[in-house]
């Protein structure tokens, strides 16, 4: 049998293999706690990333049901200019536009996942439409806030930056010629078309009155690069110029507007909301409400119905 061989160590250098020694006991017992929550971690990524792929799949698919499980229901989607409050409001936004593109397909790529909390992930990444087979998809940047409950990660908040020329791809419908129907009010005529590579929308507009002179107004839309609001400018031969933001909830536009009436109004400053309604078959309704003059209140203009002829 070996002898043992005992080796006095002076008493310093014994206190610093003490030291050391619980050092790496207290390193391995760090290393084991934190191999949990970096698997749970693990776990989490992968279960928001299926989500987010599963998004897609149900969108592609039509599948309205699964798309709305995946939304809490106090969920709020901000897209460019756009605000939508609750998974019934995103999911009317969703249907009408799939109703207007139903050959589009979407596809998430998912760039980064972020555990906040065991409840809580942050998503980032991007999402591609593509209206029709072939066609050049529309990109778009988002954030989103997905929240487990009752063991599905829901959406809780999701903001949508569009691509920078893309974000006015969904006024594609306005571009053309468009006149006004029935007798009874002024003659209108609108004319839309994209300028400067696509990154802008020119508008100009003729209003031709039953009594006095006529008037025209010139539009410039254009889509803010890095959040993708697109705001607009209009000026008129009366003088009086105004600007807004224009936001979509799937079925309608809202341009708020604040400006200047023209010189013969005395008032300074004015405002109001132009509705605008696609009707489907070249068709649309604009409307101008929540009218006022230095916050005095106006009275609603009547619809203007126009068609597009060309």
């Amino acid at each position: 049998m070996p002898m043992a061989i005992q080796v006095n160590l002076p008493i310093c250098f014994r206190r610093q293999l003490r030291c050391v020694a619980r050092a790496v006991v207290a390193l391995a017992a760090l290393v084991t706690l934190t191999r949990a929550p970096v698997a749970a971690d693990d776990a989490v990524v992968d279960q928001v990333r299926k989500a987010s792929a599963a998004y897609a799949d149900a969108y592609n698919k039509k599948d309205f049901k699964a798309l709305a499980d995946q939304w809490s229901a106090g969920a709020e989607l901000i897209e460019g200019g756009s605000r939508l409050a609750g998974r019934d409001a995103i999911m009317a936004s969703i249907r009408a536009w799939r109703e207007r593109h139903p050959e589009a397909a979407l596809q998430i790529v998912v760039a980064d996942v972020d555990v906040l909390a065991e409840p809580l992930a942050r998503v980032a990444g991007v999402m591609r439409f593509t209206r029709r087979p072939g066609e050049k998809p529309i990109e778009s940047r988002f954030s989103s806030l997905r929240v487990l409950e009752e063991g599905t990660w829901r959406l809780a908040e999701s903001l949508v930056a569009p691509a920078h020329a893309a974000a006015l791809d969904e006024l594609d419908w306005m571009l053309g010629t468009w006149r006004s129907e029935g007798a009874d009010g002024p003659a209108v005529e609108a004319i839309y078309e994209k300028t400067v590579g696509g990154y802008c929308i020119l508008g100009r507009t003729k209003i031709k009155p039953k009594v006095g002179p006529a008037l025209e107004a010139v539009e410039v839309i254009h889509a803010d690069r890095d959040s993708g609001v697109v705001r607009c400018w209009v000026f008129d031969s009366t003088g009086a110029r105004a600007e807004g933001v224009l936001e979509a909830d799937g079925s309608t536009i809202n341009r708020s507007m604040v400006g200047t009436p023209s010189d013969s109004v005395s008032g300074r400053s004015s405002r109001w909301v132009q509705v605008i309604v696609p009707g489907g078959d070249n068709h649309c309704t604009m409307h101008a409400i929540e009218r006022s003059i230095d916050g005095v209140p106006l009275p609603d203009g009547d619809p203007v119905h126009l068609r597009k002829v060309h």
